[in-house]
């Protein structure tokens, strides 16, 4: 019985042999793995010696090119066959050419989702579409992976990528019709961990909120795309972003004056699951009027600090933002209703807990890191939490409570 390969060509080189991640010696070749996947992303068509030569080897920066050609694929094949019998034979020798051959069964992300994209354009039947688009989704981990090592390779990831983007519109349009907002969000934040700069899919996110009368959090995403826009690009917010974002402020402004659209967005917000999530400035106001009611009910709040990496703004990056976003998620969640989130500086999650005690808060923030780590097991940055109780006698009572507990 025959192996059943899998290979990623989406955001890594990986190679998957029954299901099961292996040790993939090809990859430590960068012009080998530029080879395969030159060929690959031709789809069985041969690729001509010298197109080749001009890909692998610009300019001639070796002295015999066509032996050298001959000796990487020698060598590619022979690095396949030791992960799979018979995988070296998918390079296939033409008459001055070479192509890539898949082996019964074989799946490759980058070709099926270039089959996808093809079905897409010529497809009418709407569920088979939305299975499509979801497999699309599932596929695309993240750009071609490219080594570097090929002349113009980037024109194949900027091509998957724009398809990609297509798709991902046609989805949300196909969504729109049918006034499924959620689905709306959640596909455009799957978009968005890929292109973190589109401009539409920030949009769509958007208007899918205001849809939701979830106008709060759209102002949200409308901060953190601008955000994104200052700090990476230096550049101010699209014309369409500032279009929409009038558009939306100016719907706010009516909300103001139409007693039953405001009625409406209250009972909407009140019935949202989780913790509330909001800005600095709202924070601080959230605090101060909890503060009043302390002393008057006689209980007690908590205030909680998250520090995800360090608080350095030199070392922000995508990835951190995010991570970030994803605390703020598995926070929300996982939270009371009356517990409230903000995110206070790049790094730095804070925290207002109520009605809880030392000894609850803490355990509160452990469930919180172990969440954390359950959702980014692989993750390299560091999970750091502080609690401390809030009014006036709140470091003695915090200090008698943190004893009794040692």
């Amino acid at each position: 019985m025959s192996d059943m390969i899998r290979i990623q060509m989406m955001g890594s080189f990986l190679i998957y042999i029954n299901e099961q991640r292996v040790e993939n010696p090809v990859s430590k070749s960068r012009k080998g793995t530029a080879l395969v996947e030159f060929l690959v992303l031709h789809r069985g068509k041969p690729v001509p010696n010298q197109q080749l030569l001009h890909a692998l080897w610009p300019e001639h920066s070796v002295t015999n090119p066509e032996n050298a050609l001959k000796t990487l694929v020698s060598r590619m094949r022979t690095l396949l066959n030791q992960m799979s019998p018979g995988l070296g034979a998918c390079i296939v020798s033409d008459r001055g050419a070479y192509h890539w051959q898949s082996m019964p069964d074989m799946r490759i992300d980058a070709m099926e989702l270039m089959d996808l994209f093809d079905k897409i354009g010529v497809e009418r039947e709407t569920a088979v579409l939305r299975e499509m688009y979801e497999r699309v989704l599932e596929l695309y981990e993240g750009d071609l992976f490219q080594t570097g090592d090929l002349e113009g390779d980037t024109g194949f990831a900027q091509q998957l990528h724009s398809q990609y983007l297509g798709a991902v519109y046609g989805y949300i349009e196909l969504l729109r019709k049918a006034e499924q907002f959620n689905e709306i969000i959640a596909v455009c934040r799957t978009a968005l961990e890929v292109d973190s700069f589109d401009d539409r899919l920030h949009i769509e996110l958007m208007k899918a909120m205001v849809s939701l009368n979830r106008t709060s959090d759209a102002l949200v995403q409308y901060k953190h795309a601008t955000n994104l826009t200052y700090r990476y690009l230096g550049t101010p917010p699209s014309p369409e972003m500032m279009a929409f974002y009038q558009e939306m402020n100016k719907a706010r402004q009516t909300l103001k004056y139409n007693l039953e659209a405001i009625r409406t967005e209250l009972h909407n917000s009140s019935m949202e699951r989780g913790a509330f999530v909001c800005d600095y400035e709202m924070f601080k106001a959230i605090y101060n009027l909890e503060m009043r009611n302390l002393e008057r009910l006689g209980t007690t709040m908590f205030l909680g600090i998250i520090m995800v990496g360090d608080d350095d703004n030199g070392s922000d990056s995508i990835r951190q933002d995010n991570i970030m976003n994803g605390l703020i998620e598995i926070l929300r969640d996982n939270l009371r209703k009356g517990d409230i989130i903000t995110h206070f500086s790049p790094s730095v999650i804070a925290l207002l807990l109520p009605t809880v005690n030392y000894k609850t808060g803490s355990m509160v923030m452990e469930r919180i890191r172990q969440l954390f780590y359950k959702r980014y097991p692989n993750s390299d940055i560091p999970f750091h939490s502080r609690l401390g109780m809030l009014g006036k006698d709140a470091f003695k009572v915090e200090a008698q409570e943190a004893a009794q507990d040692d």
